[in-house]
């Protein structure tokens, strides 16, 4: 799959695309869903499927300081979007001056001038242009016009605590926050995973016989709540961002109460394995929240609750015992 920053960027040899939009932060089912529906359009029309997302998030523009968790990083998103079938995928950077395009000068500007809409997929609920003032109403209009379809995709629901709820990232945002990797990953089709680089720690999990690797994660990742957790550390190629080998681990998220710390950390307990992974570009996904974190009075019972705590990793992802 073919990616590119800014529509100056945009391949010569692009020809005429179906497009979707979206910041599609989360790649979740409700996204899926939607960018299936542009895949089987482009199939059916021979033509690429070009997916056009935002960065930073359009929040942290528009309101300064709002800057929401994000889900998936760029890499990480590039990766689910092409094993979805996605052909391209143009990253417009979201500035004041994009901000305040009109609808129409969004339409001719970026879908007709630089992408070639011949269709254009989007959700029901879609808005664009200064202050949101298009909608899928005010776009098909416009696709009459300048040529191209345009069709809105029903949102999708799951559910969640007896009710269903609307799919969306605010909903995966939630979860994630309060550590229900549950219900997160049922909106998400698959683990809550935050991606980063294995950097040097105050080496104290290997004192204590269980060797961490410290995850350095970018501004705004969505983080879970603090605890532990079961879950799986996947290596990646730092060249193309792509997902390799995947290892169960524990993995803790806190500030270490029981040495004072002050400084949140994402720390993961390989199962099984001796090696050095440092400096390796990893992404560390989240399974179920074992428990909070706490306190101990003294190093044996933090050591017994880190025992019980690999123990439950084994049992909840089914790992047999080492040796």
């Amino acid at each position: 799959m073919r990616r590119w920053r800014g529509l100056e960027a945009t391949p010569g040899d692009l020809g005429r695309t179906v497009v979707t939009i979206g910041m599609y932060d989360g790649v979740h089912r409700g996204h899926q869903a939607l960018i299936g529906a542009a895949v089987d359009r482009a199939r059916a029309l021979r033509r690429p499927c070009l997916l056009l997302t935002f960065e930073p998030h359009p929040a942290e523009v528009i309101r300064p300081g709002s800057h929401p968790a994000i889900l998936t990083s760029i890499d990480r998103k590039t990766e689910l979007v092409a094993d979805l079938g996605v052909d391209d995928m143009c990253v417009l950077p979201f500035t004041q001056e994009f901000m305040r395009l009109s609808p129409g000068s969004f339409t001719h500007t970026v879908l007709v001038e630089h992408l070639h809409a011949a269709q254009v997929v989007v959700g029901q609920n879609f808005t664009y242009g200064h202050k949101a003032a298009g909608t899928v109403q005010t776009l098909a209009e416009e696709g009459r016009r300048f040529g191209f379809t345009v069709e809105g995709v029903p949102l999708r629901g799951v559910e969640g605590d007896g009710d269903e709820v609307t799919i969306s990232s605010t909903y995966i945002r939630a979860c994630v926050a309060a550590g229900d990797m549950e219900s997160a990953a049922r909106a998400l089709g698959r683990p809550h995973r935050v991606d980063g680089v294995v950097v040097r720690g105050d080496r104290r999990g290997r004192e204590l016989g269980y060797p961490t690797a410290n995850v350095e994660t970018p501004a705004y990742t969505a983080v879970p709540a603090d605890g532990v957790y079961a879950g799986h550390l996947v290596l990646r190629d730092p060249r193309t961002g792509r997902s390799k080998e995947r290892f169960p681990a524990a993995v803790s998220v806190g500030t270490n109460p029981t040495f004072e710390g002050n400084r949140r950390t994402v720390e993961a307990y390989v199962l099984d394995f001796d090696g050095d992974l440092y400096g390796e570009h990893v992404g560390v996904e989240f399974a179920s929240r074992l428990r909070a974190m706490a306190a101990f009075p003294d190093i044996p019972s933090l050591i017994a609750a880190m025992d019980d705590d690999i123990a439950r990793t084994r049992a909840l992802l089914d790992v047999p015992p080492a040796g």
